[in-house]
Formats: structure tokens, sequence, C-alpha cells
């Protein structure tokens, strides 16, 4: 399967150049000037006029187009990662809402079934976007910033049971949302780091010395900043203060509801833009029109795109990650070439991919968007397969 894409302004190197791309069995083969078909099975795509990008990275959604990540069986993650991959995503993790530990181990293995299908050997990758790992967003959280989780199932770290989660998923589960101010988290962040998971911190009311405790063994990014946060105080700056002075990663739901805009570039002005991951924080209703969803265990109303409760709780957004890309270009000001690390190369470097997915480099993976004049997705590539 070759794919030669002529023509294209190419990301590469923080900007924009003039290039062709061929893809070869997943991978991009070579970058240069004026390529030529190898052979007669090399499929031609013209991208004159057109933006050439690395695909986006989600890592933290729970669904999508009607399919409820808590729910969602192999044939599922075929239907929601078809609609991410549409959208802009081309990798992604799987975000597991806090739930019985018994439909946990379920929705661990039809996330591995699923993996398992589009890696084999000598198979051609599914018409969808990449399932990269599993998320867990709790159960280790603090109740009193629970957002969506239900309050009966959290708990206090628990060793055990995350050893069998992460066996159960052969090692599948790469990253973890825990709150520091839950008793054993901060004495486990570096045996979970241990366990191959990197660690988030959020959901959490915690202190600011205790979301040290976190940072300093080893917790390498914060969930959806500010929402489910203890907010920054002069006198006590609790977990967001420690999140923003120190170097972890931030992610951030850019919809215009969960963050104000200047909150957003406030973000960016704090942290970085090699330092602020968006994410979509996702759910079954995205894609769909307004109504009544799940997520997880709750029922969720979505009323002009706002996902809630019945409490008026936010739950979870509608957002894409290709609009994700357009907000934050309109929330700031700044050019793609500024935004696009957000989705690409932040992602990827945090979880420590970055010489496999997140950048356009020869070798590396073929997930790759061509997006028209107004950065809109018109085709995306995963593990060189065009998406149909």
């Amino acid at each position: 399967m070759k794919t030669l894409i002529k023509n294209g302004q190419v990301y590469m190197n923080r900007h924009f150049e003039k290039k062709d791309l061929l893809l070869d069995d997943r991978k991009i083969a070579v970058i240069g000037d004026f390529l030529e078909p190898e052979d007669a099975d090399t499929a031609v795509y013209d991208a004159e006029g057109c933006y050439v990008t690395p695909g986006f990275i989600d890592v933290h959604t729970h669904g999508g187009f009607g399919v409820d990540v808590n729910a969602a069986t192999q044939e599922d993650y075929e239907k929601i990662g078809h609609f991410f991959a549409k959208e802009g995503t081309t990798s992604w993790h799987c975000s597991i809402l806090t739930d019985t530990e018994e439909q946990t181990d379920w929705c661990i293995k039809e996330a591995v079934k699923h993996y398992e299908t589009n890696t084999a050997a000598g198979q051609p990758h599914g018409n969808c976007a990449d399932l990269m790992g599993i998320h867990l967003e709790g159960p280790f959280l603090a109740s009193e910033y629970k957002g969506a989780m239900p309050e009966y199932l959290l708990r206090t770290a628990d060793m055990p049971l995350l050893k069998h989660y992460q066996e159960t998923a052969g090692g599948f589960i790469h990253y973890i949302t825990v709150s520091p101010e839950v008793a054993g988290i901060p004495e486990h962040v570096k045996d979970i780091t241990e366990m191959g998971i990197k660690v988030a911190i959020g959901h959490s009311g915690a202190d600011y010395a205790t979301s040290w405790k976190c940072i300093d063994a080893g917790a390498a990014a914060a969930t959806h900043t500010f929402n489910a946060m203890r907010l920054f105080h002069q006198h006590e700056p609790a977990i967001m203060g420690a999140v923003l002075e120190s170097d972890v990663y931030c992610e951030a739901i850019c919809d215009g509801r969960h963050l104000h805009p200047g909150s957003v570039r406030f973000l960016l002005k704090m942290k970085g833009y090699d330092r602020v991951i968006a994410i979509t924080d996702s759910i079954m209703a995205a894609g769909l029109p307004d109504g009544n969803y799940k997520l997880g265990v709750n029922d969720v109303i979505v009323e002009e795109g706002d996902a809630k409760l019945k409490d008026g709780t936010r739950a979870g957004s509608t957002l894409t990650t290709g609009q994700a890309f357009r907000n934050l270009m309109k929330f700031t000001g700044e050019s793609p070439e500024k935004i696009l690390p957000l989705l690409t190369e932040n992602p990827a470097t945090m979880l420590g991919l970055q010489n496999s997915i997140g950048f356009i480099g020869e070798g590396r993976d073929a997930d790759v968007l061509i997006m028209d004049s107004e950065f809109q997705i018109k085709e995306t590539f995963v593990k060189g397969r065009r998406i149909i």
C-alpha cells in the first residue's frame, strides 16, 4: 500500500514547506521534491493548495458518534475510530470512566481485542484512527471534585487492583488520572509509573505541597486543567499553582465552554506552547444532535452542544480535535504553525512516542492529515491507509 502525496505545504520543523511525501507500509518512506510514483500500484494524491500535517493525537476522550467507551464493543471501536479519523484524530486513548471492577475489566478486554486486530502482523490497519492505549480516569479520585465520576465507585489507592487491570490489558493501560490527596497516591506515583503508566493529576482539591509530592514523584500531566480542580489562591496555591509552576503537561478542553478563551491564553502564557495538550474529553454525543446520552453509568443531557448531568454538572464535551485546532487559532490569534504542537508534538512527547507519531519525518508512522485553506479536514491517512 503506497501513496504519494504531492504539492502540499508540509508541516515540518514547525513551519510549512512545499514537499512531497511517499507513504509506504505504514511509514513515511521518503520526503522530497518532485517525487514520482515508484510503480503502477502507487496511488497519487494531489495536495496542491492544501496543508499536510501530522495527525492529531487525543489522549483523553470517552467517545463519539453514538459510542460510549464504557459500553464499547470491539466492533464499536471501529465505528468510533472511523468518526475520529474523519475529524482529524489519528491516534487516541480510550478513556474509561470510573466504573465497577467487572465493567472496567470488560472495557479493557474489548479495547485490547480491537487494538490487536488492527496491529496484527501483515494485516492492513483498519479504516479508523489508531487506538494507542487505555486511559483510566479513576477510580483513585477525590469525591469533592468528582465531576461526572460516580462517587460510590471512588476509592483510595489500590495497587493490587491497578496491577490486575494492567495485567488484564497486557500492558495496554498507558495513562491514568489520580487525585493527589487520595490516601496512598503520593506514595505510589512512582510505582504506577513503573507499571508503564503515565500519571496525570486532577479531579482534585489537593493542597500545593501534596500536589508537588506527586509531581516530584513523576506525575507527567494535569487532567483538563482548571476544570474539576481547586483553583489558585495567593495564600494556598493548591494543585493549580503547582501545575502551573511545574513542568508537567497541561491538558486543556478548548471548546469555549470548559475554558473561556482568556483562560486558554492565560494557560498558554504561563506554560508555553510546548507544555499544553489539547484534548476533547468528548462523549458519545460528539458528532450527533442534542439529546439524551450516556457517560459511563451517568445520564447526560446535551443542549446546544453542551453536555451536562441532570444536576447541571458539565460532563465531557462534544468537541473534536479538528474543531479544537480551529478554536485555538481563533482564541489566540496565533498561526497554525504555533498551534499544531498542542495536538501533535506535545501529546506524543508526553507519552514518549515522539519517534513514531506527532511529527512528519522519514521512518515515522504515516499518520497524516490534508487540510484545506480553512483548515477543514479533507483527507486522513492512518498508518498509510487513507480513511474512506
